[in-house]
């Protein structure tokens, strides 16, 4: 008798998926991240209509430091029931692994891909009252020993830091990492000018160059940006096989049933087939990227690989 209630316990949220009465409580949608960032505000965006169509409390929690890591970890160790899910960006799930010797979980085995949901350029951009008007200024300044130029970032290990050391290595300046806790701080400082430039998410500074207070000057993806038509890309200024981007997606904890998966990967697509809410994802300068739980697993492998080779060959080590 106790084996069979011990095996209909364990059969029992299987039964319950295959009657379709998941999700029957609230989920968290874990941040890795501060409040304010552009991956904060995606998962706010999505959180509101995720949870409308799932019928449950969809709550942002944010759990920022190590560079993504410990928020990742939360969900690494929380039950596999698709009730804690993680608003993924390229450092937690390909870079992290390479940067720290101890980062405490595998990314592809210890996660669950759900969905990509973003790709963005990185924007290199100076302050609007910059005396660099253009890229070949930037470059040409960057050129002169006797001029200091530095570079914000979010942090050491972020996009905006390995985008930039990679520039620097094509380019062949000396220009100097000056990292913060977060985009918000950088940006602010080089806004005041206390740091001359930053390759930053065009997420997160596309206001700001709206409104002129930053100057943007190219941008780091082979093409053009869609929101910055005017704005060229490294690629076309004389570094053809320069490219560099970022880009988000959400996960959950592995081992978590495939048809919670499943009915996680339908509903955020179907969130994105709402022509407002597109027009209010490209506005934050994302591409929409979508596809199957499979094909953003495959994505993230690869992505693994190409940052393995590039931090390796930059030599860089955050502990």
């Amino acid at each position: 008798m106790k084996k069979f209630t011990l095996l209909a316990a364990l059969l029992l949220p299987i039964a319950a998926l295959a009657q379709g009465t998941w999700p029957e409580k609230a989920i968290t949608f874990v941040v890795p991240f501060p409040p304010g960032g552009p991956t904060d505000l995606m998962a706010r965006l999505i959180a509101t209509p995720l949870s409308k169509r799932l019928n449950v409390p969809v709550v942002v929690d944010n759990k920022a430091g190590a560079s993504g890591n410990i928020g990742t970890m939360q969900v690494v160790r929380a039950k596999p029931d698709g009730y804690t899910i993680l608003l993924a960006a390229s450092g937690n799930l390909s870079a992290n692994q390479y940067l720290y010797k101890r980062l405490g979980f595998d990314p592809v085995k210890d996660l669950a891909p759900i969905v990509q949901i973003s790709k963005f350029p990185l924007v290199l951009e100076v302050s609007e009252t910059s005396p660099i008007k253009s890229f070949q200024d930037y470059v040409a300044y960057a050129k002169k020993p006797e001029n200091r130029v530095t570079f914000a970032s979010a942090g050491n290990g972020t996009p905006q830091h390995l985008g930039a050391e990679l520039f620097k290595a094509n380019a062949k300046v000396d220009i100097t990492h000056i990292p913060y806790k977060g985009a918000g701080p950088a940006i602010v400082d080089l806004m005041g000018g206390q740091v001359t430039s930053m390759f930053d998410i065009l997420g997160s500074s596309m206001q700001h160059i709206k409104t002129n207070k930053l100057r943007a000057l190219a941008v780091t993806t082979k093409n053009r940006s869609e929101q910055l038509p005017n704005v060229p890309s490294i690629s076309e200024l004389g570094y053809p096989n320069f490219e560099y981007y970022a880009w988000h997606g959400i996960s959950t904890t592995a081992g978590t049933p495939k048809p919670v998966i499943d009915r996680l990967n339908a509903e955020i697509r179907g969130i994105f087939q709402d022509s407002a809410f597109r027009a209010q994802w490209q506005e934050i300068g994302s591409e929409v990227v979508l596809g199957t739980p499979e094909q953003f697993g495959e994505f993230t492998r690869s992505e693994a690989r190409k940052m393995e080779t590039l931090i390796k060959s930059l030599n860089i080590q955050l502990d």
